[in-house]
């Protein structure tokens, strides 16, 4: 920002629309921040009941005024779906995604257009894969788009390649296809993204996935929440027909950062941190299915006396919707070696130098942020792009152990002591600290995903039709 409080200057408008999940909204707010400190005025959009989620649970001020990031800025924008916010049909898939599709392009548009009114025109426009119709908006009116693909390059690899049909998948007449991708090591059925499967219950997510291959060609950017010394190989071997960029791992910068009051978070993060500090160093097991998982009762009773049996201090993210599965008195009984909580603040309890490892469901997010703090995994993969995520983890870049889906007792305390004190932790603590070196690396100024970052921001400043006009005090 340049001269007195009064002066305007000019600079590009970039909206970025997100899925209404906290998978989701996390990297595209990650990203937004890195693009903002550039120099650029970032729009994070979603839906009218994530305004009212965030506001119930995060003090942000960007969600009523722009909020400075290094040169630029970040402001919060919401649309309405039509439902209200505790509707619970938002909790039905198979009626939500065709309602975003109907209601959600008119409304994209309106919201554009009163951008333009305001003298703030939209440069360019990024989704993420669960709105592929974001990208037909933005054609329609003009404006050059991107997607931010939030899993891996390799699950984006697998998906190109059966909507074009470029290589065998499962059948329901012959379901035990062993698939070869480039780039990739051969993939059993059982280690494929699972919406893929004949058998997949989930069968409007891999629509919706899918959807977005069908339009991608629309999109002059195709951005990729990792990094080229992660995935070198999947994005080399993809980059001919359709180049991957890298941006990531997009995780939190430092919490004490300038930007780090700036957060999406729709559930309210426990109190444990504190409870971190009175840990001995590498001691405690996390655990943590993310924001979707369901896990049966009886997982939930198996995990809980593992964890127990581990002798090991552990800290358990279980959702509120979710601690009626524990065993009886559980929580109370777990008071001294450990602590139950409804949601943590991930990255920076990751980053703690008391967690020794990580029981995780294998979301992309959530592997990046391990891979990142160097932490070893117990992987429990249930689903989706989180099955090849365990494989990946495990056998590729070696930092853990997979866990056996359904949990038992004796194996949850097997596969702890595995990464933290068998025979080959070592090797894997030794491993993940060599990632996490990589992704710092990769991040840092003039790092791979820095400079691929630079790129796409020089490009919209070229593209730019003004930009937005913003008082250097903030006000738009």
């Amino acid at each position: 920002m340049e001269g007195d409080s009064g002066s305007k200057c000019n600079m590009p408008h970039l909206l970025m629309v997100s899925f209404a999940a906290q998978g989701h909204l996390n990297p595209l707010l990650r990203l937004a921040k890195r693009i903002a400190a550039n120099g650029l005025l970032v729009t994070l959009c979603s839906t009218d009941d994530i305004r009212h989620r965030i506001s119930s649970f995060t003090a942000n001020a960007a969600l009523g005024n722009p909020t400075p990031v290094g040169r630029g800025f970040i402001r919060f924008e919401f649309f309405s779906d039509s439902l209200a916010v505790d509707d619970p049909r938002r909790g039905d898939l198979d009626f939500l995604m065709p309602l975003l599709r109907a209601t959600g392009p008119p409304a994209l548009a309106d919201l554009i257009r009163r951008h333009v009114d305001a003298g703030r025109p939209v440069s360019c426009v990024v989704n993420n894969p669960f709105l592929p119709w974001v990208l037909d908006v933005a054609a329609d009116l003009g404006i050059p788009s991107g997607v931010l693909w939030v899993q891996s390059c390799a699950v984006f690899t697998t998906y190109y390649c059966y909507y074009h049909s470029l290589v065998k998948f499962p059948t329901e007449d012959n379901p035990n296809v062993t698939v070869n991708l480039p780039g990739l090591p051969p993939l059993k059925a059982q280690e494929l993204p699972s919406f893929l499967l004949p058998s997949s219950p989930y069968k409007v997510l891999a629509k919706v996935i899918l959807e977005q291959f069908a339009n991608i060609s629309k999109a002059s950017w195709v951005l990729a929440n990792s990094f080229e010394e992660l995935e070198h190989e999947a994005i080399d071997a993809i980059s001919h027909r359709l180049p991957l960029i890298p941006v990531g791992p997009l995780v939190e910068p430092d919490h004490k950062s300038q930007s780090s009051n700036i957060r999406s978070d729709i559930f309210k993060a426990g109190d444990c941190m504190e409870w971190l500090e009175t840990q001995a160093p590498l001691s405690v097991v996390y655990v943590s299915v993310g924001s979707v998982v369901v896990l049966s009762k009886e997982e939930m009773e198996e995990l809980a006396w593992g964890l127990k049996d581990c002798g090991r201090p552990f800290l358990w993210v279980v959702r509120s919707d979710a601690q009626a599965l524990l065993p009886e008195g559980f929580i109370e009984a777990a008071a001294e070696p450990g602590l139950v909580v409804a949601w943590s603040p991930q990255d920076r309890v990751l980053a703690h130098p008391a967690i020794a490892c990580f029981v995780t469901h294998c979301g992309w997010n959530s592997t990046l942020e391990a891979l990142t703090a160097g932490v070893p995994v117990v992987t429990y993969p249930q689903w989706g792009d989180q099955v090849p995520g365990s494989k990946f983890l495990v056998e590729v870049y070696g930092v853990g152990v997979r866990l056996r889906s359904p949990a038992a007792r004796e194996e949850v305390e097997r596969c702890v002591d595995a990464v933290t004190r068998g025979e080959g932790a070592e090797a894997i603590r030794g491993r993940a600290a060599e990632w996490r070196e990589a992704a710092t690396k990769a991040v840092a100024e003039g790092g791979s995903s820095d400079r691929h970052i630079q790129a796409f921001v020089d490009e919209i400043r070229k593209r730019a039709p003004g930009g937005g006009h913003v008082d250097s005090d903030g006000t738009i």
